[in-house]
């Protein structure tokens, strides 16, 4: 194995693109679907994340993949105190604590509803 990208599966992919700007992502592709979009992938050095909405899973993968999808998403990251600042008026699930299997994390909960957990292990 190689690579791991998540795709998370939501109703309108354009709310989800401002959480992950801050955070040094950019869009490296889209495929609009009518007047919206219906697939982007984001890129943030080596870390992938891509969406494809609920419509576009239906015309493209109907049957193969099962509706509705939860997704949570845990990032490791070299410094939690850079990634918080980013995070400003994002909804906190996990406030930063310290936990047992050595990180200092926090979580979040995107605008389109996806739980993401920024991680910094100690070294």
């Amino acid at each position: 194995m190689k690579k791991l990208t998540p795709v998370i599966i939501v109703e309108a992919i354009e709310p989800c693109l401002p959480f992950w700007a801050p955070l040094g992502f950019n869009t490296t592709a889209s495929v609009p679907e009518g007047d919206r979009l219906g697939f982007s992938m984001l890129a943030s050095g080596e870390v992938e994340i891509m969406y494809q909405t609920v419509e576009s899973v239906k015309k493209d993968a109907a049957g193969v993949i099962a509706l509705p999808s939860r997704t949570n998403l845990f990032i490791e990251v070299d410094s939690l105190d850079e990634v918080v600042p980013a995070l400003k008026g994002a909804e906190i699930t996990i406030p930063v604590r310290d936990t047992f299997y050595g990180s200092r994390e926090i979580g979040v909960r995107a605008p389109c509803g996806t739980q993401v957990t920024f991680a910094e292990f100690k070294r």
